[in-house]
């Protein structure tokens, strides 16, 4: 044990020296996705509050003819501007978000009490029409439903004749589900941490050392291959376990700077949610470490490794679009299937739905397992000679 430890420690000690080392895990890492996540969270609220709760901006051709709807509708907030001369080139364009005309024929229709028509040109393809689109939508269809309630009580009618039919919704979701939707990237950049986190130390305990010739001294001490790979494995776990960490506390940090009452949203990443989440990335510590460790021997090179590793990095991304673009429904089983259990941990956890000790447990066992058949498979590589010859 004292080997490994000597080996763990050699490591450790070195690799905090190296700049680029202590960068990518202790600072790229883990900063990366909390900073990105404030950043891109803030900028998107600010910009979605000014359209949804602004004054509504529309150009608006043949004004003239609805005088009455235009008054209401800047009640309500619409600024009309000045009418475009292409109202589709316009849309196109990105000069108007939406557009509104009131064809010649509205006043005509409105005193024959027939159904008057308004048109709403948007394209729905640019991200900006939408919020506006939907504002004047709902505009027009509380002047509609107010107008026709005044034409109903005119004649002597109830109102409820022309709504037959009530829609009651129910809405099931919690202020803490709709922030875990807001969050669904978050398991992917726990899985980044942990991978990048332990990635370039990974690289130079094996082909940067194999490179600069150190693995052969190395190598010439009594000591088993299996410990010296021991210990430099505990050494990217270690980096890898901070990575981790400082991730989790920077997206809880990063928690609280969100405007969460503006988005009807509650984000609950404190303790308890750091600690499932650290638990539930145990597994892939191990496994992250043995793969790149394995993928690293086979390299010649320091820039060969980071090449391979580079293109190795496609691997954590695929639960994530799976989830993604094909939605699914958690199963036990699942958690027994490193990358995707951790995924649909997590993403249970940001939705307020506890983790059961159970699940928890099997993400452990399968993860650690799978990482121990490659470490077994690592090993026999570490035995081979030629790892500490470089071509």
């Amino acid at each position: 044990m004292k080997p490994t430890l000597t080996v763990w420690l050699k490591e450790v000690r070195e690799n905090l020296r190296d700049k680029r080392t202590v960068f990518s895990a202790l600072i790229y890492g883990p900063l990366l996705g909390p900073v990105m996540f404030v950043v891109i969270m803030n900028a998107i609220v600010g910009h979605q509050m000014k359209k949804a709760e602004g004054p509504l901006k529309v150009p608006v051709i043949g004004a003239e003819h609805a005088p009455n709807l235009v008054g209401a509708l800047k009640q309500w907030g619409l600024v009309p501007l000045p009418p475009v001369a292409d109202p589709d080139k316009a849309v196109r364009d990105r000069d108007a978000d939406v557009v509104m005309r009131i064809p010649a024929g509205y006043a005509k229709a409105w005193s024959k009490g027939e159904p008057a028509q308004v048109e709403v040109i948007f394209d729905a393809s640019q991200q900006n029409s939408g919020t506006p689109t939907k504002r004047l939508e709902r505009m027009l269809k509380r002047y509609s439903s107010e107008q026709g309630t005044l034409r109903l009580l005119a004649r002597g009618l109830s109102p409820s004749i022309a709504a037959p039919l009530v829609v009651s919704e129910r809405d099931q979701s919690t202020p803490q589900s709709r922030a875990g939707m807001a969050l669904s990237f978050l398991p992917y950049f726990f899985v980044i941490a942990v991978y990048i986190g332990g990635m370039y130390l990974a690289i130079d305990l094996t082909a940067g050392e194999r490179e600069r010739q150190s693995l052969e001294p190395l190598f010439a001490n009594p000591v088993a291959r299996w410990r010296i790979l021991a210990g430099k494995l505990g050494a990217i776990c270690s980096f890898s376990l901070a990575s981790l960490v400082l991730t989790a506390v920077g997206f809880s940090v990063a928690g609280h700077l969100m405007p969460a009452e503006k988005l009807g949203m509650v984000f609950d990443l404190g303790p308890g949610f750091i600690i499932d989440a650290i638990l539930l990335e145990l597994p892939l510590i191990a496994f992250f470490a043995v793969l790149e460790t394995l993928v690293a021997a086979f390299a010649k090179s320091y820039r060969e490794a980071q090449t391979y590793l580079g293109l190795l990095m496609i691997i954590p991304i695929i639960p994530s679009m799976m989830m993604g673009f094909l939605p699914v429904k958690p199963a036990h089983w699942m958690y027994a299937v490193p990358l995707l259990g951790q995924q649909i941990g997590i993403s249970d956890l940001l939705r307020g739905n506890p983790v059961s000790a159970g699940d928890i447990g099997i993400a452990l066992v399968c993860g650690f397992a799978l990482a121990f058949v490659i470490g077994v498979g690592t090993a026999f590589v570490y035995r081979s000679e030629r790892l500490a010859i470089s071509a």
